[in-house]
């Protein structure tokens, strides 16, 4: 059994902004798959769907970024999901839009979301794909309130094929594992 996390913010004012490209990706995913039904559990929306032999849940939790933990650190207790088996999508200023990073026990690097859950597992040892969302160009522009932005009309409509990429690395590291995936999607 899989965990698949799309970080974003609840809410129809955060829902096309670059903070919430993890919940956009695991939308995208689920929508593939046939839209899988959605409950509520530990504070998340979840769906659990059977994908080439592997049982995967998708959550997106609705605590806000800066609580995600407390959605994710009790699905993995209660599903029993071993911590290779955690994969968390977000995104990533550090890297251009339309790029992306496979990361494993790596620090937070400054998200908010990714420090909530590296506090309460206790740990940074679980799969992570950043998905970058670039900079502001003025950088007197505040970050949070890129973030927090709306992607601009050229980003989204590159989107689909962006997040097509970000699937297909999800689905890389299930089935060919977290290095293998790593030297074919990162950069």
């Amino acid at each position: 059994m899989w965990l698949i996390v799309g970080l974003g913010n609840p809410g129809g004012e955060y829902k096309l902004t670059r903070h919430n490209i993890g919940f956009m990706a695991i939308d995208y995913f689920m929508q593939g798959l046939g839209n899988p039904p959605i409950k509520n559990q530990f504070k998340a929306e979840i769906a659990q769907v059977k994908w080439k032999e592997h049982q995967l849940i998708f959550c997106k939790p609705q605590t806000y970024m800066n609580l995600s933990g407390e959605s994710v650190q009790p699905l993995m207790g209660f599903y029993k999901i071993p911590l290779d088996h955690l994969i968390v999508i977000h995104d990533d200023i550090d890297q251009p839009f339309n790029q992306m990073k496979i990361h494993k026990n790596r620090g937070h690097g400054g998200h908010n979301g990714i420090k909530s859950i590296s506090g309460l597992m206790g740990t940074m040892d679980y799969t992570r794909l950043k998905l970058g969302v670039g900079r502001p160009e003025n950088p007197q522009h505040n970050v949070a309130d890129y973030v927090l932005g709306k992607f601009s009309k050229e980003e989204f409509e590159k989107m689909p094929d962006f997040l097509n990429k970000g699937i297909d690395a999800v689905e890389s590291i299930i089935l060919d594992g977290v290095q293998k995936a790593s030297t074919k999607f990162n950069g």
